[in-house]
């Protein structure tokens, strides 16, 4: 019996390497929706700057992985039900998904990512918002650039301010549109989010906070944006970065707990025997956390369990770098509901250093712009684990 993923992200595909280094034999299926190639999704938001195609990008293909890792890969392929008590997947595969087939296995892991969240817009061109979570997109998206002068960018998070950040490369001027007061306003207290927000000003990035898009409809070759506030935004291109919702949807007609992710426990065991969920899908011990650092502890940890050692996923202290080379940036946020608060050092013009204290002065998170970052390993020492 094989141990099956579904996704070939770099959860599942890290999770089959991590597997190969303990166990050479043990049968090995992977599924992708796509055509499974090998590439670093956290480089799609500064391939720009590096001149990288979607092409480019591909480390190894599907065929390369399936020999590296001696493993059955299903490219093309739509998982249509999982069956816990049979301990089977439904799956339709080939050009035309024609071709249908019952997998069984002895352990199942779901790496099945995320979904751009999609905003309830109006206007004739409101599904004319382009996401880019993953190669393809990228690939689309990509390809609508030549001629574009200005690009809005709804959501002033993480990716977001990166792609405007990388889009400055291609001589594109990018307006970033967010509800928030300040760019990153999750991660950034405010005195940080406004050095952030000034620093890609000074390279060239727009920022229009506060406000929100409510529709799109098509002008000329371009778009107009309506806001909340009554003004508008014209726009040759709009890229819609306003955050991932876990697909949780095969899980939950399988009957297996779901919250925000598929449920599972420091083993990375979901409400049904022998089904395991990793990455962006997955809802660790109430933590979702869509970042490079957790998805490598959860596969490290889940590869020692389906090889003999149950081992539960343990999280240190994992800062967030910001890929703004605008305003280098790393964050550590403090848990939600931590007590405690910011205090900011604004004294180098080169750097900002920002630093969440618990009533007994110890340090529970931080944010370190331009010239600070350089502490972030003396300041990572300091935090507690995440889990």
């Amino acid at each position: 019996m094989s141990i099956l993923i579904l996704g070939t992200g770099l959860a599942g595909y890290n999770l089959a390497r991590e597997i190969r280094k303990l166990d050479k034999d043990t049968p090995l299926v992977l599924v992708s929706r796509d055509a499974a190639p090998f590439y670093s999704k956290p480089m799609l938001s500064n391939a720009l700057a590096g001149g990288k195609t979607a092409a480019a990008l591909v480390m190894k293909s599907a065929e390369q992985m399936a020999a590296e890792l001696n493993a059955r890969i299903i490219p093309h392929a739509e998982v249509r039900a999982l069956d816990p008590a049979r301990r089977q997947v439904q799956l339709a595969s080939g050009e035309h998904l024609e071709h249908l087939e019952h997998l069984e296995y002895r352990d199942l892991v779901l790496a099945l990512g995320a979904d751009p969240i999609r905003l309830p817009l109006e206007g004739d061109a409101a599904s004319a918002a382009l996401s880019v979570n993953d190669l393809d997109d990228f690939a689309r998206f990509s390809a609508r650039l030549d001629g574009v002068r200005t690009l809005a960018i709804l959501g002033g998070g993480l990716i977001g301010c990166e792609f405007a950040n990388d889009l400055l490369a291609r001589g594109i001027r990018p307006v970033v549109l967010d509800p928030s007061p300040w760019p990153l306003g999750r991660l950034l207290p405010e005195a940080a989010g406004r050095r952030f927000q000034a620093g890609l000003e000074a390279a060239g990035v727009a920022f229009r906070m506060g406000v929100a898009a409510t529709r799109i409809d098509a002008l000329g070759q371009g778009y107009r944006l309506s806001l909340n506030d009554g003004s508008t935004q014209d726009a040759d291109l709009v890229l819609s970065a306003v955050g991932l919702r876990p697909r949780t949807a095969l899980a939950s007609a399988a009957g297996l707990a779901c919250q925000r992710g598929i449920v599972v426990d420091r083993l990375l065991q979901t409400s049904a025997p022998h089904i395991h969920a990793i990455g962006d899908c997955a809802e660790v011990a109430g933590l979702s956390l869509p970042f490079v650092l957790p998805i490598m502890q959860q596969v490290r940890a889940l590869a020692r369990s389906l090889t003999g050692t149950p081992t539960e996923v343990r999280y240190p202290a994992m800062p967030v770098m910001v890929k703004t080379p605008a305003l280098p940036t790393v964050v550590a946020p403090p848990a939600p509901g931590t007590d405690g608060q910011w205090a900011v050092d604004e004294s180098d013009p080169h750097g900002l250093e920002a630093r969440f204290c618990a009533p007994d002065g110890s340090l529970r998170g931080f944010a370190l712009l331009g010239s600070a970052t350089a502490r972030k390993q003396a300041l990572t020492a300091q935090l507690p684990a995440t889990l």
